[in-house]
């Protein structure tokens, strides 16, 4: 009989640890990226086929008395007389390359119209996005710590309306207030702060809303805790223990929720530009669904699926930063 040796349990070190924890911190981002590529792919083909149950922008771009030669000249000279599934191969080819085709009615690139766009919109949805967190963080703040009182009541009064209010009404009811009433504020326009004050809060009433309310019940959690009790055991000020200790650890949800909530404001400037004549590319998607122009409209829906996506991976990696328990666990 051999002698069999036997070999001690090898122990993990530090570095045995941080190594495994990073190879599994990899692999939860490349599942991720396959995931958000697999959403944009699925949103390509769904925008690409039900766009073209809209109509035939071929007589939407002709007079009503064209005859049909010119109506197949034009869809020949579109390139809308390829087979359906030509066409689809053509748009998934250009996809890696940004190329969404040429605009049906303003015969340009859509990536050059898109780009004339963007700065508007984003313009725009920084600026909610400042509003929503300046309100919304000491307000939910506030309300947790008068938790009961009437002040409390009277924010959460607030949020209830701000949630349950169209913001497009709102944007109509500011401009009749500050614009037609009080003569204060310039009722559409762009390029100065004046004009950006009313379409910025406006699309920041909801988002406001949802986080000062989201904020109010993380912190209560947080706040009936041990380790919260403990701090103020040792005689810390409500305040220092509400900012030190409560905040970080009730930010786990309220980042998810922000980071959705950017994704709703690029998509909710669609009523809000219109409401208030904003050149970004909400506007510009009303447009392109009016005129039927086909590549614009896909590049458009794409832009703000393809926003979501990103927000959320980001928003799923700032975990690992925020929470010590959710980098450990993956």
């Amino acid at each position: 009989m051999s002698d069999l040796t036997l070999q001690p349990p090898r122990v993990r070190t530090e570095g045995d640890r941080r190594t495994g924890g990073g190879a599994r911190l990899l692999r939860a981002v490349l599942i991720r990226l396959g995931t958000a590529l697999l959403v944009l792919l699925c949103t390509a083909t769904v925008s690409f086929f039900l766009v073209r149950l809209s109509g035939d922008p071929v007589k939407q771009l002709l007079p009503p008395d064209a005859t049909s030669h010119q109506e197949a000249v034009l869809r020949a000279s579109l390139g809308l007389n390829r087979p359906l599934f030509t066409q689809y191969a053509d748009f998934l080819w250009g996809l890696p390359r940004l190329d969404f085709g040429n605009s049906l009615v303003y015969n340009q690139p859509v990536s050059h119209i898109l780009a004339d766009r963007l700065p508007a919109t984003l313009e725009l949805a920084a600026a909610a996005l400042v509003v929503t967190l300046v309100i919304a963080v000491p307000a939910g703040i506030f309300a947790a710590m008068r938790r009961g009182r009437s002040s409390d009541r009277a924010v959460m009064t607030g949020v209830l309306l701000g949630q349950s209010t169209p913001p497009f009404w709102v944007g109509i009811l500011l401009i009749l207030v500050f614009a037609v009433g009080l003569h204060a504020l310039p009722a559409s326009g762009y390029g100065t702060f004046a004009n950006l004050v009313l379409p910025a809060v406006t699309l920041a009433i909801y988002s406001v809303a949802v986080v000062s309310r989201l904020l109010r019940s993380s912190l209560i959690d947080v706040l009936s805790s041990d380790h919260i009790r403990t701090a103020r055991a040792k005689g810390f000020g409500p305040v220092k223990v509400v900012l030190t200790h409560g905040l970080r650890n009730a930010s786990l949800p309220v980042v998810t929720v922000v980071g959705l909530e950017i994704g709703s404001l690029l998509g909710g400037a669609i009523l809000t530009e219109q409401v208030f004549s904003w050149p970004g590319v909400g506007q510009l998607t009303i447009e392109a669904i009016s005129n039927r122009d086909f590549p614009l409209v896909q590049a458009t829906v794409l832009f703000f699926a393809a926003t979501f996506v990103v927000v959320n991976l980001l928003v799923d990696l700032s975990y690992s930063f925020l929470d010590p328990r959710v980098r450990t666990s993956r």
